[in-house]
């Protein structure tokens, strides 16, 4: 496991990437930044979604002086909408270093573009076409540009961008650092390299062939803004004994988990910036039952062997299938059922195919759960609980209260209103949540801007009250005597 302290990054670098949450690099980003930030050509070859703008953009960022007055990098991407993607990515990795990128595609005004290009950016991140049409009408100078980056390139010779990536390149000096970025790689994408990549080392993280553990699994396709309240809507309709919801980020986990605690759950987040202490304090409650439900990164995750969870939340979809793999594979242990989540929005879903592919395992589909269908799963755990009461006997101090209340009321509308009690919401609480930057996903049409506006996002009345899920005899009595292994 690599970090990005591992990379001799510049401390606003690192600062940037700290802020954005991220822990440790992945597989592409740990092969490919060693080798971009010695100048060398590259080829790196993955999928989408698996970390690539950081593994080019990182040590590109790296090596632009912030004195520099004209276009120092350029990045080639296939749709406009993977543009805006980069561009989004490249201005929050460089946001501390102060460096000026923009994004030129298809379908905005060129005349805003061409305002844009008088404020002299560092770096431009574009489509083909609208490159070369800034080069064009002389509004683009590439004279001073040291990096390249070819971004899919194998969706845009597919897209049929060769002439224009040959043009553009002919404008760009010949000493220069070119990285090609592919998911594949094809004899026209490999006459592409020997024509402009001089001696590149050849990076790959090819997918593993992993097998998915007999494990109920299922994925919810909604919105960034829904991810929360479906969440509260399964825990309360799944009653899990012990449940790991699974985020992309530190910052992710921090406010998903309060963000739980303030809805009632017994909830505690799980990631790499708390101390050893923390975390064994953490651990120890999720293991006596005194939380619930643990959020975490994949990086905290790594070795909970845990006994007894019952679900598993991928609130966020995890960039690889190994690590799908493993975050589900925390359920359904010591040969009993377990269940595992995924939300997908719907530009991830062909990534989640990958991971179906890759796992050999087909993920069912399911629909959002409605509130009635939180409400009645809430109502039957209260009812479980009571049952449940009734056979421990523990109640004989409440039997005279009881009896007072029969001599005057319906014994049927007191056990509903108990009920109600139990389960109606305590607080309304409204819960705004910092929507993370979705996975990046191919496109074979040049759709254009179809980001979400949402700053963060509310919860609607499906939370549940203070109280605890059914926990069975068995669990409670076990837990006292289990020895639970620490990884």
């Amino acid at each position: 496991m690599k970090t990005f302290f591992d990379f001799n990054l510049e401390d606003k670098i690192l600062r940037a990437i700290t802020e954005m949450g991220f822990e440790e690099a992945t597989p592409i980003q740990a092969k490919a930044i060693p080798v971009a930030i010695e100048g060398k050509d590259l080829i790196g070859q993955a999928q989408t979604g698996t970390g690539k703008t950081a593994a080019f953009g990182v040590p590109l960022i790296q090596k632009i002086d912030t004195t520099e007055e004209n276009v120092a990098s350029l990045i080639l991407a296939p749709t406009r909408e993977l543009a805006i993607q980069v561009a989004e990515e490249i201005s929050k990795l460089a946001r501390f270093k102060r460096l000026r990128s923009l994004p030129i595609y298809g379908g905005q005004d060129i005349n805003k573009q061409i305002r844009g290009l008088k404020k002299k950016p560092q770096i431009i991140i574009g489509t083909p076409g609208r490159i070369l049409d800034h080069i064009k009408r002389k509004t683009l100078r590439l004279d001073n540009v040291n990096t390249v980056v070819l971004d899919e390139a194998d969706e845009m010779l597919d897209m049929g961008f060769m002439e224009d990536i040959q043009s553009i390149l002919s404008k760009v000096p010949e000493q220069r650092q070119t990285m090609l970025f592919s998911a594949t790689m094809p004899p026209n994408i490999q006459r592409l390299a020997k024509q402009f990549l001089k001696d590149p080392t050849h990076v790959s993280v090819i997918p593993k062939k992993v097998s998915a553990p007999l494990i109920d699994q299922s994925y919810i396709e909604l919105h960034e803004r829904q991810k929360f309240d479906v969440l509260c809507r399964l825990l309360d309709m799944e009653a899990p004994d012990l449940a790991i919801v699974f985020g992309r980020t530190k910052r992710r986990v921090d406010e998903l988990a309060e963000a739980l605690q303030k809805r009632g759950y017994s909830s505690a987040g799980l990631h790499g910036d708390l101390s050893q202490y923390q975390r064994d304090q953490v651990m120890r409650k999720f293991r006596d039952g005194s939380i619930d439900v643990l959020v975490a990164t994949d990086v905290a995750a790594r070795g909970l062997d845990i006994t007894g969870v019952t679900h598993v939340f991928n609130f966020d979809l995890p960039q690889d299938p190994e690590s799908y793999v493993h975050r589900i594979g925390r359920t359904g242990r010591a040969g009993k059922e377990g269940e595992a989540w995924t939300f997908v929005t719907h530009r991830e879903i062909d990534h989640l195919h990958l991971i179906e592919k890759i796992t050999r395992h087909k993920i069912s589909k399911k629909q959002i759960p409605s509130l009635a269908e939180a409400l009645e799963g809430k109502q039957r755990i209260t009812s479980e609980r009571i049952l449940e009461e009734i056979q421990n006997g523990e109640f004989n101090e409440y039997k005279g209260a009881a009896m007072q209340l029969l001599e005057n009321y319906d014994s049927v509308h007191l056990l509903a209103v108990a009920l109600k009690l139990m389960t109606d919401d305590k607080n309304d609480v409204k819960v705004f949540l910092t929507p993370e930057e979705p996975l990046q996903k191919k496109r074979k049409k040049d759709f254009g801007n179809r980001r979400g506006s949402q700053n963060g996002y509310r919860g609607s009345n499906s939370s549940r009250g203070n109280y605890r899920p059914k926990r069975s005899q068995h669990r409670r009595d076990g837990d006292k005597r289990r020895k639970y292994n620490n990884g």
